[in-house]
């Protein structure tokens, strides 16, 4: 009986992983073909993503320790509840500062999200099955960051952007109602212990391998970031699409990620990580390089862009599943900080370099596509010495196990 309903319980948050990871393609894809008409009826627009980001990265400093301390579905509900509450409030802001602010506080609700579904992977699962469900998970992200771009464009096209922001609500209340029928408690707690012990942080910087892949998870990120914040400004600013062509770029992204995140699964089980993420460095790398070509070669075309942004994908689903579970695959008694110290070493390099290339974007575009693809460039170059000289080392002074290892 106890055996059927692990079963039961494991077909659930099945289901439920991609729909949690999926939060923030939502509150970000679908978000992106609006930052024109906010910026035309309200001002500056990505200020609200920006600190969106920056709220996301320092929430999950607080949300780790809080789900290794009270348990996954508190705060996980928690994190639903502000989701949606955010949203809604969003909808009927005034000005940009008040957008801003629920933007925000929408930020604080996707850290507590995404910090619960991750760290439930580790609880349920061994370190070397981690990054096969990542995988599974995020090919379902993928799917929703398919169809939420396209949404958007068209509810910023036939309603206006403010619906964008009551579907994102909409979506939340139904993760709820989801979580509190299916989601159970995962974590463990420590034998004769209700709390994850003293010097925990430290312990979790310790760790050779959560060092190795959050690095990788946070520079994937770092260069699809920008992509995220200023791809809009590039095709529809600079060359002149309109906001539902556009759409279909971030959804084009996400078809790609998808096949890739299926085909990570496969590498892996060929492979191994190490090797997995070699290829996938490969083409993190390719990817700008077509790109900055076309900047050279065709600065006004978008081909060269399009093409770059696919490959740049394919490695990016290649990285994001062995990152995410790598970084915690040492951890298993303090996930929920070592899923909280990766996401905010994410969203960090995310926002500052994020920053750094939005300084070189004016209202002629003086730059082309540049401030777009030249971060990505250094992505590809840095990811390219983690994969080739940093996780050989590590494999090296850690051999792998079969619990500790991704």
């Amino acid at each position: 009986m106890k055996n059927a309903s692990k079963r039961r319980f494991d077909v659930s948050f099945t289901l439920l992983l991609p729909l949690l990871l999926a939060a923030q393609p939502v509150a970000t894809d679908s978000y992106l073909p609006a930052l024109p008409a906010i910026a035309n009826e309200l001002g500056s627009a990505s200020t609200s993503l920006t600190l969106f980001v920056l709220a996301f990265g320092f929430a999950q400093l607080l949300c780790g320790p809080l789900a290794d301390r009270f348990g996954r579905r508190p705060v996980l509900l928690a994190g639903l509840g502000c989701y949606a509450i955010a949203a809604l409030g969003g909808t009927f802001a005034g000005s940009v500062a008040v957008l801003a602010g629920w933007r925000t506080l929408q930020g604080f609700s996707m850290a507590a999200i995404l910090v619960c579904s991750r760290a439930a992977v580790r609880d349920l699962y061994p370190a070397h099955e981690g990054p096969h469900v990542m995988a599974r998970g995020l090919t379902g992200l993928g799917v929703v960051g398919l169809v939420a771009p396209l949404l958007g464009a068209w509810l910023v096209q036939g309603a206006g952007w403010r619906w964008v922001m009551v579907a994102m609500a909409a979506y939340a209340l139904v993760l709820f109602v989801l979580c509190w029928r299916s989601f159970g408690e995962t974590r463990r707690p420590l034998s004769g212990e209700s709390s994850a012990p003293r010097g925990s942080t430290r312990a979790v910087f310790a760790s050779r391998s959560f060092r190795a892949w959050a690095s990788l998870a946070a520079t994937t990120y770092g260069g699809l970031f920008c992509f995220l914040l200023l791809s809009p400004m590039v095709y529809i600013g600079y060359l002149g699409w309109s906001p539902a062509w556009y759409g279909w770029i971030p959804a084009g992204g996400s078809l790609v990620y998808i096949f890739s995140t299926t085909m990570c699964r496969t590498l892996l089980r060929r492979y191994g990580p190490v090797r997995t993420v070699r290829l996938g460095a490969s083409l993190s790398l390719a990817g700008p390089v077509i790109q900055a070509l076309g900047c050279l070669l065709l600065p006004l075309s978008a081909v060269p862009l399009l093409v770059g942004h696919a490959v740049y994908c394919l490695g990016h689903g290649i990285h994001q599943p062995c990152g995410q579970a790598g970084a915690v695959g040492d951890l298993p008694h303090l996930a929920g900080r070592a899923v909280s110290w990766s996401g905010f070493g994410m969203m960090m390099v995310a926002f500052c370099v994020g920053q750094i290339a939005a300084l070189f974007v004016d209202t002629t575009y003086s730059h082309g596509a540049w401030p777009m693809v030249a971060p990505m460039l250094l992505a590809g170059c840095v990811l390219m010495a983690i994969a080739f000289f940093w996780l050989p080392r590590l494999q090296h002074h850690q051999p792998p196990t079969k619990d500790s290892t991704p």
